[in-house]
């Protein structure tokens, strides 16, 4: 099978009143643990890359992260979609498109909502002539360590969603209702009558960033009542670090050819977690 269109997959997942998964990775062995995740349980999953890892880590690049997915999708029977994360800036998310990427994220929620409007609506227009579906930011889904899962101030107000994606024309929303990016310094609460009343006044799907550290009842309820895309990343690379230390730990003291069982052990693990998270998604 070959690569799925991302935004086809939230589109089926909003007809299903349900949200596909979508994991921010960082490398093989991650997007491996999707690909392996998402074939045991037969559910569809999106391989993500935040762009920030390309250009501060030097992890990937643009052209071969999605050159790599695609190969990777090309060998599996399992619906996988590829995704550009939180671009900050047009010419990276353009060159992205460039690059085989069909559906990535433009983010101008830092700006004024005239300028967000202005400039999502722009690239909205570049990428829909190129097939290539946009997911903007409304609201804002800062850092959970900044404690921005608490500043009701910066929630997605739903008195301008309906504004946003009718001038727009955006594919997906991403919102903010006491998500946030990172480790939570406490669960969080997530404003699921906020939430309702956002779904309310658009049919655009809405997306939920932030899900490590969110209760399952609360995901539960929240892919119930509007949430169709739902984006996860902390806990797995948090899994990936753990499995490397129990790795080393059985290899003490370290011979040069351990490393070649490296990969298998941390995929594993990170496949368990993942298989256990998709289990949720009811695609």
């Amino acid at each position: 099978m070959s690569l799925v269109n991302a935004i086809d997959l939230v589109r089926e997942a909003c007809d299903k009143r349900a949200a596909v998964f979508s994991f921010v990775c960082i490398d093989y062995n991650e997007v491996r643990a999707v690909i392996n995740a998402a074939e045991i349980t037969g559910k569809p999953a999106i391989a993500m890359l935040l762009p920030e890892y390309v250009t501060n880590f030097s992890l990937n690049g643009f052209a071969e992260f999605a050159a790599m997915v695609k190969a990777m999708a090309e060998r599996t029977d399992a619906r996988i979609g590829l995704h550009l994360d939180h671009s900050y800036d047009e010419a990276e998310a353009k060159y992205a498109m460039e690059c085989g990427f069909t559906s990535v994220m433009f983010d101008a929620s830092r700006d004024d909502l005239e300028t967000n409007i202005r400039r999502v609506k722009a690239l909205t227009e570049y990428a829909h002539a190129r097939g290539v579906a946009v997911e903007s930011e409304l609201g804002s889904v800062g850092l959970a360590k900044d404690h921005t899962a608490e500043q009701t101030d910066l929630f997605t107000k739903p008195e301008t969603v309906d504004l946003f994606c009718r001038e727009t024309h955006v594919d997906s929303l991403a919102i903010a209702i006491g998500n946030a990016h990172g480790d939570y310094p406490l669960p969080p609460n997530l404003d699921l009558r906020r939430l309702d009343e956002i779904d309310a006044v658009t049919d655009t799907p809405l997306v939920l960033h932030g899900g490590s550290g969110i209760p399952e009842d609360q995901l539960k309820e929240a892919f119930a009542r509007g949430i169709n895309k739902f984006n996860y990343g902390t806990d797995v690379k948090r899994r990936y670090i753990a499995a490397i230390h129990d790795y080393m730990k059985k290899h003490d003291p370290p011979q040069s050819l351990d490393v070649l069982g490296l990969p298998a052990a941390v995929q594993q693990a990170m496949t368990d977690l993942i298989v256990r998270k998709l289990e949720l998604c009811k695609m």
